[in-house]
């Protein structure tokens, strides 16, 4: 199976397969496999025997490390192994892998070719698609980035297979998210059948996959349809960096899942969405993911970190909300009295 993007392919199937196939026509002059002590345990035997000699990079798992200094220490790792602009890196494991190796490639010499191979539900569904390259800094997720293709990406759904079921359901969120921007029938699925769990295949992963190609084609730059699929993302990501000053940071699905609770009651109130479809879609998270330790004190660190969301227009916060489900809308601008009350219903859920 496979899908085109502007200027590159998305593989479905044997990741092995599908790598040598890719190398069999090039002539890179070195090739580096970025991984994590997961993937380097679990993943990179899936693919080694189809690689021609190759240099390993080895960086500690986790959103934490997804800084320059762990980019530092690819771009020594690229130099030591005498990585030239003729180079390729091959980034094995979730979106902390993808989002950071394709950002030091991109940057490496001006730029080499890379190519995302995303292990988790999470990376192969959302992150290993776009051309979204970046870092977190300064304690703020993805300030630091940029838009740059991969020459390939390669999903390959037995990957999953190693996954702990919290990993599911953190990729199974964005999954959701697609469902709610642009498919109602998706979404009836969804809710009539146990996917995330039981039944998820590569139909599933294919057809979530191809509604973020869709929108990305149209809008490869992110200036106006794309930004759709920050749907949840800007509650999300701001419950998200907050539990990162805690001693239980979320896992990215959950905070996102939080933040679509919170999202589609803002959607109920400016944009119409009924109040049925809400409690839908609150009803349907909740029955997946059970999070307690968010709570009414970390409102207003919260909203701080909303503040600095890079989608914010001249201090205005600016989010996407939910016209019906499968209908989605952007660049609605929120004020903060209408936040604090979505941060209640959703904590109060």
């Amino acid at each position: 199976m496979q899908l085109s993007v502007s200027g590159y392919n998305i593989e479905f199937g044997d990741a092995a397969e599908k790598l040598a196939k890719f190398l069999e026509d090039k002539d890179y002059s070195t090739i580096s496999v970025l991984v994590d002590n997961n993937t380097q345990l679990h993943c990179l035997n899936r693919i080694k025997d189809a690689i021609s000699p190759h240099n390993v990079i080895t960086i500690t798992e986790g959103e934490q490390h997804k800084n320059i200094e762990t980019t530092k220490k690819i771009w020594s790792s690229l130099l030591i192994a005498g990585a030239d602009r003729h180079s390729l890196l091959i980034n094995l494991g979730g979106g902390v892998i993808g989002d950071m190796g394709g950002f030091a490639a991109a940057t490496y010499m001006r730029g080499i070719d890379f190519i995302q191979m995303p292990t988790t539900l999470l990376s192969q569904v959302d992150a290993s698609v776009g051309g979204k390259l970046g870092i977190d800094f300064s304690g703020l997720k993805n300030l630091v980035g940029l838009f740059h293709n991969p020459q390939i990406v390669i999903i390959d759904s037995n990957f999953l297979n190693t996954l702990p079921l919290e990993e599911l359901k953190s990729g199974y969120a964005e999954m959701i998210k697609h469902a709610l921007i642009k498919d109602k029938y998706m979404w009836s699925d969804y809710i009539a059948n146990n996917i995330w769990k039981d039944n998820l295949s590569n139909k599933h992963l294919r057809d979530s996959v191809n509604i973020k190609r869709n929108v990305v084609i149209e809008d490869p730059y992110e200036k106006g349809l794309r930004k759709i699929l920050n749907f949840g993302h800007t509650l999300g990501h701001a419950i998200e960096t907050h539990s990162f000053n805690t001693d239980h940071p979320l896992l990215h699905g959950y905070a996102i899942a939080l933040g679509m609770i919170g999202e589609s009651y803002i959607s109920n109130k400016v944009q119409g969405i009924s109040t049925l479809e809400l409690e839908q879609i609150k009803k349907y998270i909740l029955s997946i993911y059970k999070i307690d330790t968010i709570h009414y004190q970390d409102i207003e660190s919260i909203l701080s970190h909303m503040k600095h969301d890079k989608k914010n227009k001249a201090g205005d916060i600016m989010i996407s909300l939910l016209q019906t489900i499968g209908d989605c809308t952007y660049d609605i601008k929120i004020d903060e009295g209408l936040i604090r009350e979505s941060l209640e219903y959703t904590l109060n859920a």
